[in-house]
């Protein structure tokens, strides 16, 4: 059985869809990529799995449950977990305050999350907003374990980062997938997601325009770059 399934998902914010029937499918402990353009579906995707947008049709399953209908906290509680797109933690928090207000029990203990993420270790009694780019990255994916999902979804894992801070938290990102994490990551760095994930899901315009393994990936590179950029 798949941790996750997405089938036939239609998907929007209020009116306006977005997502016209897309297919998905992750085994526990895998990652997936999710990539494409800017505009092609990914946040809806990933905001649609965790109830955050509009469902129009089709469903999501996680272990075998059906949770198309269901709200985001009821979600959460089932063992997904979200890192957003723009981090959106808590500025007047602490790195220590944030992580807490999420914490549920399980593996990912605190200290176990600053083992992973030692600058957060450092900066744990800095206010979230005196934070770097880098550093709030990180504190939004710690955050999102710290809830001890058993599905995370990671959207836009390294955008506007510098080149140091990226490799950083891709080495973290193969760390937390050892550990057996389940991981649905939308990114942009193709060579990255290509280490990263078994599996690999290119959106065009709300649909699945190319998938493939690892082994796919590779082979038509040239294919997927084109519907990366064109």
């Amino acid at each position: 059985m798949s941790l996750l399934e997405v089938e036939g998902l239609k998907a929007g914010y209020g009116p306006a869809q977005a997502l016209h029937g897309v297919d998905l499918a992750l085994a526990e402990g895998e990652a997936l990529a999710l990539m494409g353009r800017n505009g092609m579906g990914k946040t809806t995707t990933l905001g649609a799995i965790m109830g955050l947008a509009t469902r129009m049709g089709g469903a999501v399953r996680l272990a075998g449950r059906d949770i198309t209908r269901l709200p985001p906290h009821r979600i959460a509680r089932l063992g997904v977990g979200l890192a957003p797109e723009g981090r959106r933690i808590f500025p007047a928090l602490t790195v220590e305050e944030n992580l807490r207000a999420a914490a549920r029990p399980g593996p990912w203990s605190l200290p176990r999350l600053y083992a992973l993420f030692p600058r957060l270790a450092e900066r744990q009694r800095n206010m979230g907003g005196q934070l770097s780019g880098g550093e709030q990255q990180m504190l939004a994916i710690g955050r999102a374990l710290a809830t001890n999902p058993r599905l995370l979804l990671l959207d836009e894992a390294t955008e506007g980062l510098a080149p140091v801070i990226r490799a950083e938290i891709w080495a973290q990102l193969a760390a937390i997938k050892a550990e057996g994490q389940s991981i649905v990551v939308v990114d942009k760095d193709l060579a990255a997601l290509a280490r990263l994930a078994e599996r690999h899901v290119v959106l065009e315009t709300g649909r699945v325009a190319w998938r493939g393994d690892g082994a796919a990936l590779r082979a038509e590179a040239g294919r997927v770059a084109k519907l990366l950029t064109v």
